[in-house]
């Protein structure tokens, strides 16, 4: 090696000295330009998802939850007041979310159309994250985005030849530390503690400590090192969506969320009674399965008082995660060109309904928070009352970020709206698998599948305790026929 060092020096190449050189000057030059922003580069998608949110927020109208960070995103962008989801699970409303397309039911509705892309004869669309990465952005997630935090099947949750999502993720991330696996980890406590059976687990708890001792924080931390990775390519655009867990059940935190609010006056549940006649109520058995003491909150006031403290401290708890992920995007400066989606799964009842849970038709199960900012939209930050739904926020990113909207997204974007334009008026889509309901400005009319109907006017009052049906029967038919013709 040294002597052909040698003679290049004795018969210089200057061939090759010139390409020497044009290397060199064109690696100064990158690195001169390392730290700073791409004009021409597409925005980046931060999407945050959080399990069980009601919208019950400062930024929503509800003054007795502190979740700072949240509300301070919500000052800055478009908080959509009435949000609904498309399903009151998990499950369902990822699909939506994720696919842009109403779709089944159950919770495993992204394990079905994985199976559903093995079969040649099933057209299947590209979800969301497939579709971004096809545009030419590197997708990632971290934490509970699809339903399984992870995105695997099997026992635990953690086979990765079953995969709930393939083709969508560069990168399908779930830390789980002590809690051992995916599944540990979703239903787990301080410190490592895991459900086996939930009538041994405490329905909440509140344990001493730091954030880390609850499984959230990992997800943090990990989504804080995707930042970081992600930031330093300043040539590709990059989709990252963290799945936050709690205020899932069972509903813990570090004692010192709780405590905030051990003072705290609780405003009054409204409507806490159990509905007379046929409705979409039920027994809330995910609440009900987990050790409450013999105690039940719909007839024990101080009982009942303790779960929605609990709740809230889970809410702050998490609303301090989405803290630390948007405080490290401003501090990689990746903040001025990156769109940040906050997303609520589905609602929750905290009692209304004689329900502590998810899973109805109710309002309560399907209104829940959906923010969206744009740092490059110099629109005035607003609260939006138009009704809006999952199903939109597809086609919304795919406006926003000017990639194209696909063909087979049934929603529309949301985008005219940032800018006060006038809008067709929407309605809002929502089903189980054992009825539907279509939510208008003014009314909600919940189809049963055996024909039965309940409908509610929201314009007289909003608690869906009174069953119009029998007396509006020209507008039960209208909006029966718009509800099947949407979701047959």
């Amino acid at each position: 090696m040294l002597t052909e060092i040698r003679t290049n020096i004795l018969r210089p190449n200057w061939f090759a000295l010139v390409k020497w050189f044009t290397a060199i000057w064109g690696l100064l030059f990158l690195l001169s330009g390392c730290n700073e922003t791409n004009p021409d580069l597409k925005p980046n998608v931060l999407l945050i998802c959080v399990d069980d949110l009601r919208p019950e927020l400062q930024s929503f109208g509800a003054p007795y939850i502190s979740s700072l960070h949240i509300d301070k995103l919500a000052q800055k962008g478009m908080a959509f007041q009435r949000h609904y989801v498309n399903a009151p699970s998990c499950g369902p409303s990822r699909y939506t979310l994720l696919t842009g397309r109403y779709g089944p039911a159950t919770n495993d509705a992204l394990f079905q159309r994985a199976q559903w892309l093995q079969d040649s004869a099933i057209k299947t669309n590209p979800s969301m994250p497939e579709w971004f990465k096809l545009h030419g952005y590197t997708t990632v997630s971290v934490g509970k985005v699809s339903h399984h935090p992870g995105g695997r099947g099997g026992k635990d949750w953690n086979d990765s030849t079953l995969i709930e999502m393939p083709h969508a993720w560069d990168r399908h991330l779930m830390p789980v530390g002590p809690w051992r696996h995916p599944r540990g980890a979703m239903h787990g406590l301080a410190n490592g503690e895991i459900r086996t059976k939930a009538d041994e687990m405490d329905v909440y708890q509140s344990a001493e400590g730091e954030d880390v001792i609850y499984p959230d924080d990992l997800i943090t931390a990990e989504a804080l090192n995707q930042l970081q990775a992600l930031t330093t390519k300043k040539d590709q655009p990059f989709f990252l969506a963290v799945g936050i867990i709690k205020p899932h059940l069972p509903f813990g935190a570090p004692k010192s969320y709780y405590e905030a609010y051990q003072d705290v006056s609780l405003p009054k549940i409204p409507h806490p009674e159990k509905p007379e006649g046929r409705t979409t109520w039920h027994r809330s058995h995910e609440f009900m399965k987990y050790n409450r003491w013999g105690k039940d909150p719909n007839t024990d006031s101080i009982f009942a008082a303790e779960v929605r403290r609990h709740y809230a401290a889970c809410v702050s708890y998490a609303d301090a995660q989405v803290g630390k992920i948007l405080a490290e995007l401003k501090r990689t400066g990746a903040d001025k060109n990156t769109i940040v989606v906050l997303w609520g799964d589905h609602g929750w009842h905290l009692g209304e309904h004689a329900i502590w849970g998810k899973h109805s038709l109710f309002e309560e199960s399907l209104r829940s928070p959906l923010i969206i900012f744009d740092p490059t939209d110099v629109s005035t930050p607003q609260h939006i009352d138009n009704i809006v739904e999952t199903l939109d926020i597809f086609p919304t990113l795919c406006e926003m970020t000017g990639i194209g909207i696909p063909d087979f997204a049934q929603g529309s974007s949301l985008k005219p709206l940032f800018s006060g334009q006038n809008v067709e008026k929407k309605t809002a889509i929502a089903y189980t698998s054992k009825a539907k309901t279509i939510r208008t400005e003014t009314h909600r009319l919940v189809l049963h599948d055996d024909g039965y109907v309940e409908l509610y006017d929201h314009s007289t009052t909003g608690d869906e305790t009174i069953n119009n049906a029998e007396a509006q029967e020209d507008l039960v038919n209208a909006l029966t026929g718009l509800l099947i013709a949407k979701r047959p």
